[in-house]
């Protein structure tokens, strides 16, 4: 088995966010890093959209990511820390639009080690050198500068070692033009590691250490290093130099603390904390996230603590020395992994999880009468300020960028009944988790509907003069007539505008500079900018079938298949041409090309005749309607269209012939600009009905919208080709559309009523729709008699809704019994606890209150997914956690079978170590879309897997793999088996076999044997794998992926018989140990692969109409990802050449080997990297070719096969 990996859509997490003037102009831009994804994007000042530039995969972690400008300079580079074991610098190069590597300089092995650089990374705020850290022990310095050419240089490492010392965090010091300077907060454990009873350990502490840089002597010196009070968990630079006193702000528990070096004494400030908060008051409280904001005469940082509330951190000097610091709540966003703030006034926030957000910050939240905090406001020791959460006042939200992180569990099935199916994911975590609908395709902004007076068959849209930035006229062409609306603040009729109305109208199109045409049935009709009109009339009692119109040239098809060319001179005038071209048969479709800017005309007339064939006709003065080339159909042409798009293997445009056929297949052909010739056919099924053609304008490009019985957009965009359809109704016709509202817009007619839309997420893969969830969702199952999901959300360290309300009424009442004696004082208690009871915050913004380790809330959800609405909520008691769910049908004593929703899970689950209460199995009866439940069976351990096998209930318990059949009052036992290592996650049963899979031992293969009534291990793996999710192949095949990111597949070779007997009197086990101390039989790898992300589902699918099954996997960053299957031996061993040449001609951004990465744990085997054969159309084309040269092709090949391959299965 061979298999090709390809990527559906890449991960939406954020690790690292850095902002900066990438492009070297005054637009600012932010990096992300996405593990393994680097992606460029820009938020527009304007709109407040945020726009991806550029996304590059990079075959590697990214391990830390920073900013930074030479002195002087106006570009920002950026440099890379990854487990590449090299240091990496890159340049954004616009004009290209990529990011090219700059410097690559080598210091240890590839890998996350302790002891390699890469973890950490500093630079000095004037970019004269960068330090890159280890977890331990090293740390390396390069002093970047410039050469004769004003191109960047660096320098050959400088070390600044110390053993026994682990590194918390590092920033470089703002010390304006003295020797740069990098703090860092460190632990030494020599003392602690030499002390067995565990005293020193307790007793050290962190330290604060500066390095400084001596540019005079080259070297790097430990300056000062002083112990601290509170463990630290990161630092902040303070602006320097003439901008600011310098030194750092250090973030440790429940404090704020200033240090400097010289005379400067240490200025602490407690962290707020919420009123009246629900969390543990024992717990301490963390920054977790900052952001800087520096102008020429101030600066501030925002700082986010873990519960989501920015304060707004200002210092106060006296001289360069710093007397106090100032906090102030600002307000609350969901809790990010980085924040940007831009100098557009724009705060970016890459949340942990779910989706990210850009706010614009309307006010700086001076002026308000919130509360401000000082270090210098007297508190005993231990007491700290409180402040009250409240919802934005200083942040607008601008724009919502999807996130998919984490997906938890995933299924793809066609519920909605759309031919198509959808994917169902359960993400996210806590409150703002999710359960989400992904369908292929772009998602569709509706900016206008309305009711036209009857049924319109075409629509147009023309300018009044070709300098005009917008349209002027939308046509609307019915059977019988044709109505002309304006366009301007409303869409209104007109008369005046010289277009015949009682007539049906086959095309129109603007003229010249300032004329338009209309072309009829009966003739055609010129109309000047000053209402004059020129009329030609078709002769005797032919009239027109087809015409094909652009900005200077009119073509027509007589009926009887007779063509008329019109061009215009310079005059204005439509002049035609003397002879007329009689062809073999009817004409059933036309298209003319655009004329491009400095041309007199289109040199090519595209006829699809009703014989089956398409015509390239020149339109030359030279050979005036000569035929040029010809192909044959498979089914009769339904509609043409010449666009000028890019190749995908070159950024020069070329024009293409793309031909919608009346079976639904769509074949684009690219169109030789001097002969005419067509070459390199790709082919595409679109939908059932006959395929129309429309030419539209997107980014500024042109492209192609097809109408089948699904409406398809072809378009480039990012170096790359894309066809993807639009989630939208089915519509009829087209026309692009501009207009001061919507600047590159589609109007379309559906049935009765003209529709304007817009795309704005161009590029996507999916559209989605977002149901809003409580918990985390762990599992899902969908019934299958209602359609409905059924959820388990299950959260740790969360109290119940119901837990909730009793500890608010508790601390209510604990308000009331402390206000004093007097009436006023009690009164003033009494509203104060009322206010505080029906003051509830939604938990999705401020985050869900922390009840601590070992507590557990849960409950069942019921979704309609077609509705988006939820039917039934089942809350189970607090600290019950549902952990597995299984749809089973039991026909007790011959009736017929009832569905059933066995739910399994543990009660006051401990993690670490692991140990429960109890365990329970929950069946449920769905009644009218209700869960009753009917019984509940208590069980020792906890259910972590729960599987149906042929009529009874395989449930995981802990170690133990448990069968039951159905009772009147509980589940009762049938057999067991107890030699699964530790705990079971995954049970896939198929036949008589059941695959199980253990948290860290792999994938174990039994067999139940039905007249024993015994389950008995006939084979297992010889790996141990960390198994997060298994899916069946075929009777003897299994995938697995596991926590580190590899999916492997298993398959018993066919010497394995699971004929194999038990031994209950445990002789045999005395002498027949098996292998390696497990089954006597072992599984085969057939192929393994490392992802580079925590995989958390597989899934065989089918994921379009008519297509064959794939491999889907799902992981924790939000990426959905396939491994197809080769079908022939040809294919692999091509696809096998192209990678090989890819990793030398092609090697990764960051420096990381592409063999090494996809070989992290174990070697990769049988699996092709399609994301790496992919890259191959954004090479460069003198690359191409000597790829394509190589494998014996032409590069249009190449990526006709890379087309092919993606198509077949996905998209």
């Amino acid at each position: 088995m061979y298999l090709y990996n390809l990527t559906l859509q890449r991960a939406t997490a954020i690790t690292h966010a850095v902002h900066g003037n990438f492009s070297g102009t005054k637009t600012q831009e932010i990096l992300l890093s996405r593990g393994k994804i680097l992606e460029l994007v820009r938020p527009d000042p304007n709109t407040g959209k945020v726009h991806t530039l550029m996304t590059t995969e990079i075959f590697g972690i990214v391990r830390s990511l920073m900013a930074f400008r030479l002195t002087g300079g106006t570009k920002d580079y950026i440099v890379v820390g990854s487990d590449a074991g090299r240091i990496v610098i890159l340049e954004y190069i616009p004009s290209k639009n990529i990011l090219e590597k700059v410097h690559q300089e080598t210091f240890g092995k590839s890998g996350c080690r302790r002891i390699v650089p890469g973890q950490y990374l500093a630079i000095d705020p004037k970019g004269r050198a960068v330090m890159i850290g280890a977890i331990e022990k090293q740390k390396l310095v390069y002093i970047l500068n410039r050469d004769a050419e004003a191109r960047l240089t660096i320098s050959s490492p400088l070390e600044a070692h110390k053993s026994n010392t682990l590194v918390y965090h590092m920033v470089g010091v703002d010390v304006g033009f003295e020797n740069p300077m990098f703090a860092c907060l460190e632990i030494d454990y020599e003392e602690a590691d030499a002390d067995p009873s565990g005293e020193a350990a307790q007793k050290t502490q962190q330290t604060l250490t500066f390095y400084e840089l001596d540019l005079g002597l080259n070297h790097v010196v430990r300056k000062y290093s002083e112990p601290l009070e509170e463990h630290a968990n990161f630092l902040v630079t303070v602006p320097g130099g003439n901008d600011g006193p310098s030194g750092v702000l250090i973030c440790s528990e429940n404090y704020l603390t200033y240090k400097n070096l010289g005379d400067q004494h240490d200025i602490r400030c407690p962290i707020p904390r919420r009123r009246n908060d629900l969390d543990d008051p024992e717990r301490g409280m963390i920054f977790v996230c900052s952001a800087t904001h520096k102008t020429k005469s101030m600066f501030f940082f925002l700082a986010q603590t873990e519960q989501g509330d920015i304060f707004k951190v200002t210092i106060e000097t006296d001289e360069d020395v710093v007397t106090e610091i100032k906090l102030k709540y600002f307000d609350t966003v969901p809790v990010a992994s980085a924040m940007c703030v831009l100098k557009t006034g724009f705060l970016y926030v890459a949340s942990e999880f779910g989706n990210h957000f850009l706010y614009q910050i309307a006010h700086l939240g001076d002026e308000d009468d919130e509360p401000e905090f000082s270090s210098a406001m007297p508190l005993e020791e231990g007491d700290t300020f409180f402040f009250a959460p409240r919802p934005l006042r200083n942040l607008v939200l601008v724009d919502e960028m999807d996130s998919l992180s984490p997906i938890l569990a995933c299924q793809v099935a066609d519920l909605a009944g759309e031919d198509t199916p959808q994917v169902y994911l359960s993400c996210g975590r806590g409150s703002r988790s999710s359960l989400r609908v992904l369908r292929h395709g772009l998602e569709v902004a509706e900016m206008a509907v309305s009711e036209l007076p009857g049924n319109p068959n075409a629509v147009w849209t023309v300018r009044r003069n070709k300098d005009e930035e917008f349209d002027a006229y939308i046509i609307v062409s019915f059977v019988n007539a044709t109505l002309v609306l304006s366009i301007g603040e409303t869409v209104e009729e007109v008369t005046d505008s010289g277009f015949l109305g009682t007539t049906p109208t086959l095309s129109c199109h603007a003229l010249g500079s300032d004329a338009l045409v209309q072309v009829y049935p009966d003739g055609i009709r010129h109309i000047r900018a000053d209402k004059r009109v020129n009329e030609w009339k078709a002769p005797g009692k032919k009239t027109i079938a087809k015409c094909a119109v652009n900005h200077r040239q009119v073509v027509i098809a007589l009926t009887g298949g007779e063509l008329v060319y019109f061009e215009m001179d310079p005059t204005g005038q439509l002049n035609e041409y003397t002879e007329r071209k009689k062809l073999s048969s009817e004409v059933s479709c036309m298209a003319l090309g655009s004329v491009n800017p400095g041309e007199q005309r289109a040199c090519f007339l595209a006829v699809g005749l009703s014989d089956n064939t398409v015509r390239i006709i020149s339109l030359d003065p030279s050979d005036c309607l000569s035929p040029r080339s010809m192909q044959a159909l498979p089914a009769g042409a339904e509609s043409l269209c010449i666009v000028e798009q890019p190749l995908e293997t070159g950024s020069k445009p070329a024009l293409h012939l793309n031909i919608g056929l009346t079976n639904g297949v769509l074949l684009r052909t690219t169109l030789d600009p001097t002969t005419g010739d067509l070459a390199d056919t790709r082919t595409r099924y679109l939908g059932s009905r006959p395929v129309k053609l429309f030419r539209i304008r997107m980014q500024g490009n042109e492209a192609v919208l097809a109408m089948s019985s699904r409406t398809w957009l072809s378009y480039y965009h990012q170096n790359r080709f894309h066809l993807t359809p639009l989630s939208y109704e089915c519509l009829e016709y087209a026309s692009g559309f501009s207009s001061e509202q919507c600047a590159e817009g589609i109007v379309a007619i559906s049935t009765n009523t003209l529709r304007i839309l817009a795309l704005e997420k161009l590029g996507a893969v999916f559209n989605q729709i977002s149901i809003p969830l409580e918990y985390t969702p762990r599992r899902f199952v969908i019934h299958p008699e209602t359609s409905h999901i059924i959820v388990a959300e299950t959260e740790h360290n969360a109290y119940t809704e119901e837990t909730k309300k009793q500890r608010r009424l508790q601390m209510a009442q604990e308000m009331r019994e402390a206000a004093g004696t007097s009436t006023e004082e009690q009164q003033l208690a009494n509203e104060m606890a009322d206010a505080f009871i029906l003051d509830v915050l939604p938990e999705n913004i401020f985050s869900s209150p922390k009840a601590g380790a070992g507590m557990w809330a849960s409950q069942l959800r019921v979704v309609d997914v077609g509705a988006g609405t939820t039917l039934q909520k089942l809350p189970l008691e607090q600290n019950e956690a549902i952990m597995a769910l299984c749809i089973a049908r039991w026909a007790p004593r011959g009736e017929i079978p009832t569905t059933y929703l066995v739910a399994g899970g543990s009660i006051d689950l401990l993690l670490s170590p692991r140990t429960c209460a109890q365990g329970f199995l929950n069946v449920y009866k769905m009644n009218n879309g209700v869960l009753e439940l009917v019984h509940r069976t208590v069980v020792e351990g906890p259910v972590g897997a729960l599987a149906w096998l042929g009529g009874r209930l395989l449930a995981g318990i802990g170690n133990v793999l448990r069968l039951y059949d159905l009772g009147r009052r509980r589940l009762l036992r049938k057999c067991e088996n107890r030699h699964i290592p530790n705990l079971i996650v995954d049970i896939q049963p198929i036949g008589q076999r059941v695959y199980v899979g253990d948290v860290q031992e792999s994938v174990y293969c039994l067999r139940y044997k039905k007249r024993e009534n015994q389950l008995i291990i006939f084979a297992d793996d010889t790996h141990p794998r960390w198994i997060t999710n298994t899916c069946i192949l075929d009777y003897d095949t299994v995938a697995s992926a596991d926590k580190f990111g590899n999916v492997a597949i298993m398959r018993l070779p066919s010497s394995v018989t699971d004929d194999v007997d038990e031994d209950p009197t445990g002789n045999k086990a005395l002498w027949d140990r098996g292998l390696l101390n497990g089954a006597s039989q072992k599984t085969e790898i057939v192929a393994v692969f490392h992802v580079g992300e925590t995989v958390t589902w597989l899934q065989r699918a089918t994921l379009i109409p008519g297509g064959s099954e794939a491999l889907l996997y799902a992981t924790l960053s939000g990426a959905l990802g396939v491994l197809l299957p080769f079908t022939s031996r040809e294919d692999h061993d091509f696809f096998q050449h192209l990678e090989m040449h890819m990793r030398s001609e092609n090697s990764p951004l960051c420096g990381r080997d592409h063999l090494s990465f996809r070989s992290y744990y174990y070697p990769v085997k049988n699996v092709i990297d399609g994301d790496l054969c992919e890259q191959f159309n954004s090479l460069d084309m003198s690359r191409q070719k000597s790829i394509a040269a190589d494998l014996e092709r032409i590069p249009a090949d190449v990526s006709k096969k890379l087309e092919d391959i993606r198509t077949r299965y996905a998209f």
